[in-house]
């Protein structure tokens, strides 16, 4: 497409001076935040899980430095999901029939998603675990 119209996904290639606005790349990005709570179960769970350690993480008090793991483990998890539904969607529009190169691609993609969690729930252990027992200790 030239400049200033649509590409088949319906966004704006380029616009005056071959950009693309700032703000509708935030809308874009927003826009595939709201698809993924809508249409992906699991990031329905990541989103209750990331809401858990955000309560428990004020209530506990936790310091700065305590919040930057627990955020970049959490982001990591919501990009991993992000990648995951891109790929299986590419995949599904690229390869409609049934194939085991595609198969491997979601599968490799849902992996990464797991390790990401698993690497997140480590990380929050070895972070609100402590704080949870000093918690329960105090007087």
């Amino acid at each position: 497409p030239g400049p200033g119209l649509l590409s088949r996904s319906g966004h704006g290639v380029r616009q005056q001076g071959g950009r693309t606005s700032l703000l509708r790349s935030f809308g874009y990005a927003f826009s595939g935040m709201a698809y993924l709570l809508r249409r992906q179960r699991n990031a329905r769970i990541h989103a209750a899980i990331t809401l858990v350690v955000i309560g428990l993480g004020v209530w506990l008090r936790l310091a700065g430095p305590q919040w930057a793991v627990l955020v970049l483990a959490m982001g990591l998890v919501w990009s991993a999901e992000a990648v995951n539904t891109a790929l299986e969607t590419l995949v599904d529009l690229a390869s409609p029939q049934v194939d085991p190169a595609a198969k491997s691609i979601k599968d490799l993609a849902a992996a990464a998603v797991l390790l990401a969690a698993i690497a997140a729930a480590v990380v929050g252990a070895l972070i609100l675990g402590p704080a949870l027992v000093r918690r329960a200790l105090e007087p």
